[in-house]
């Protein structure tokens, strides 16, 4: 099994456009051979390395 993480910084006010594109392309993600699962994990904290 492979587990793959992505960090996605998302810009201030841009959080409900990301939502929406990623509702979007969790339909493709599902639908790819040898898929099992996929999740979206929220983390509100505020990162202070941004550039």
């Amino acid at each position: 099994m492979i587990l793959e993480v992505a960090i996605l910084n998302v810009k201030s006010g841009e959080t409900a456009a990301f939502e929406a594109a990623f509702a979007q392309a969790q339909r493709i993600v599902s639908g790819t051979a040898g898929c099992v699962s996929h999740e979206l994990q929220i983390c509100h904290s505020e990162w202070s390395g941004a550039k």
